[in-house]
């Protein structure tokens, strides 16, 4: 596994929503299309009977299979989330979460990918699978 000194993070592209999350890649594996990455929930994520609001969730879980996918296809490939289903299992409190993400399946133009995201404890919060389309570069 590799940690995120690696040059390849130099050209990670980080999203709007990923900077919102506070995210940060932790370990990665290219070559087994892996990742884990943590994630900051705060106050502001809170539904009203105080746990993150499962949509925030989904897209913490989107925003960790996504770099999956980009790390195992190759620096400057792009893809756009097909479907995405997400089993929330457990109520989420603010504080840093660790989301693990995986290519099941890489192939041309569609791939399938799963994530889950857990608290601190190792508490498994919630988990999703994905396709993805592959996107040409412009």
């Amino acid at each position: 596994m590799v940690m995120t000194s690696d040059p390849l993070m130099q050209r990670f592209p980080s999203s709007a929503t990923a900077r919102l999350f506070g995210q940060r890649i932790i370990e990665f594996d290219t070559a087994k299309g892996w990742v884990r990455m943590s994630f900051v929930a705060t106050d502001a994520f809170l539904n009203p009977a105080g746990s993150v609001q499962g949509g925030i969730l989904g897209a913490m879980l989107d925003d960790t299979m996504g770099p999956a996918l980009w790390l195992m296809n190759g620096a400057g490939s792009f893809s756009a989330t097909i479907d995405l289903n997400v089993s929330l299992l457990a109520a989420a409190s603010p504080g840093v979460l660790y989301g693990e993400g995986r290519v099941v399946q890489l192939g041309k133009t569609i791939s399938f990918l799963e994530a889950h995201l857990s608290d601190a404890q190792g508490r498994m919060l919630a988990r999703s699978t994905a396709s993805a389309r592959m996107i040409q570069p412009r």
